[in-house]
C-alpha cells in the first residue's frame, strides 16, 4: 500500500479522534497525509481540537502502530476500506457517523443490490429459530441479495447459518478485531463466511470485544442494510438498538409480533406499538414492504400428486397452464359440473394446492 495508507491508518489511532472530528479535518485538509502535515498552529484551531489533541498528531507512536496494523492486514489478506474511496459501502457512506476505515474480509458485495439486516436475542426460542428459517428460505430466490447480521450466540448465528444454507452471502459485523472471535463458539462459522459473505469491522487487530463496541457495531449493521428485521427481542438489548438506529437513518424497520406475555418479544411489540417497525410475519410481507416483487413459486410438478381424483388432477393440468383462471374458464373447460367444481376446488384449497383469489379466480398455490 502506499504511504497515504499509512496516515490513513494513524487517523484512526489518534486518540479522541472519532468519526465525527476525523471527517471535519478531511473536510478541511482533503487527505490524511495532509492532516498529518498541516502545521499545529492550524490544527489547534479547529473547532473541538485544541492544543493537547492537535499535538497528538505529533506522536511517533501513532505512526509506529498504523506500521503494525498494516503489517498484519498484509498478513491476513485483511482489506482496509476507507471513507473517502470508491469502495466504501454507498450505503454506510450516507450515515452521518459512519466510520473512516473498515477491516473487511470476505468476498460479499457489500453495495448489493438488496441488502437485509437480522437481528434479535441472544436468547432465541424455537418460534424465533422457525421465523428466522422461513424468512430466509422466502429470500433465497431473490437476485443479488445479501444478508447481515453481528454474529452474536441467537438469532444473529441462526440468520448466518440459514443464509448459508441457502447458499445467499452474508456478513457478520464484529465488535472486535479480525484477530479476536466472540463468541469463540462461532469461530467455524466465521471461517465458512469468509468463502460466502464476509466479516467486517471497524475495530483493528488486538481490540477485545468490550462491552462500548457493541452499540458502535450496531450502528454499521443498520448502515450497511436496506430494512433491518427484527425477530425477537426483549424490550432492552442491542437489538432494539440497532432497530431505532437504522430509523434514524430513514432505513426500513420490520418486526415478527409475538405474544404480549412473551418477554422475548416484548420489544418487537413496542417497536410495532410505536410505528418504528412495520409487522411482518413472512418473507413475502418483507419483499412487499421493500417493493422487491413476490417471492418466486417453485414450479408445481404434476407427477408429484399421485393421489389425487381424476377431477382433481383435472384441475389441476388446468391451472398449471395458466398463472390463474376463472371459475366460470374452469367449468366450461372441465366437463364438471357446477357442484363438482365447487367441492373439487375445495378439496384441492384444503390440500394446500389451490389458492382462491378475489373475483372467484384460481391459482396454483
Amino acid at each position: 500500500m502506499n504511504e497515504e495508507w499509512r496516515y490513513r491508518l494513524a487517523l484512526t489511532f489518534v486518540k479522541q479522534t472519532g468519526p465525527k472530528t476525523g471527517r471535519a479535518l478531511l473536510a478541511q485538509y482533503g487527505s490524511a497525509s495532509a492532516v498529518f502535515h498541516a502545521p499545529l498552529k492550524e490544527l489547534k484551531m479547529i473547532e473541538g481540537m485544541g492544543e493537547v489533541r492537535a499535538r497528538a498528531f505529533r506522536d511517533e507512536a501513532v505512526m509506529e502502530r498504523a506500521d503494525k496494523e498494516l503489517a498484519y492486514l498484509a498478513e491476513n489478506n485483511i482489506t482496509p476500506i476507507w471513507l473517502q474511496d470508491d469502495n466504501y459501502p454507498q450505503r454506510l457512506k450516507a450515515c452521518i457517523d459512519s466510520p473512516l476505515l473498515l477491516y473487511y474480509k470476505g468476498n460479499g458485495n457489500l453495495d448489493a443490490q438488496k441488502i437485509v439486516a437480522i437481528v434479535g436475542t441472544r436468547r432465541s426460542t424455537d418460534y424465533g429459530l422457525k421465523l428466522t428459517q422461513d424468512l430466509i428460505a422466502g429470500l433465497a430466490d431473490q437476485e443479488d441479495i445479501l444478508i447481515t447480521s453481528g454474529l452474536a450466540d441467537g438469532i444473529d448465528t441462526i440468520a448466518h447459518k440459514e443464509a448459508l444454507k441457502n447458499n445467499i452471502p452474508t456478513v457478520g459485523v464484529v465488535g472486535h478485531g479480525h484477530d479476536q472471535m466472540y463468541p469463540a463458539g462461532n469461530r467455524g462459522l466465521a471461517k465458512e463466511m469468509q468463502q460466502h459473505g464476509g466479516m467486517l469491522t471497524e475495530f483493528p487487530s488486538g481490540t477485545i470485544p468490550m462491552k462500548e463496541n457493541f452499540p458502535m457495531r450496531n450502528r454499521v449493521v443498520a448502515g450497511l442494510s436496506d430494512v433491518t428485521v427484527v425477530v425477537e427481542s426483549d424490550i432492552k438489548g442491542g437489538a432494539l438498538i440497532t432497530a431505532r438506529i437504522a430509523a434514524s437513518y430513514n432505513r426500513d424497520v420490520a418486526a415478527f409480533p409475538g405474544r404480549v406475555s412473551d418477554k422475548r418479544s416484548g420489544g418487537c411489540n413496542e417497536l410495532i406499538r410505536t410505528n418504528t417497525a412495520a409487522m411482518i410475519t413472512r418473507a413475502e410481507d418483507l419483499l412487499e414492504l421493500m417493493n422487491w416483487g413476490k417471492a418466486k413459486k417453485k414450479p408445481v410438478q404434476k407427477q408429484l400428486f399421485i393421489n389425487l381424483s381424476p377431477d382433481e388432477q383435472t384441475l389441476m393440468n388446468l391451472l398449471q397452464g395458466a398463472d390463474s383462471m376463472h371459475a366460470d374458464d374452469l367449468y366450461h373447460k372441465s366437463g364438471m359440473t357446477s357442484s363438482q367444481l365447487a367441492s373439487t376446488l375445495l378439496l384441492l384449497e384444503m390440500q394446500g394446492l389451490v389458492k382462491t383469489l378475489p373475483g372467484k379466480m384460481y391459482r396454483v398455490e
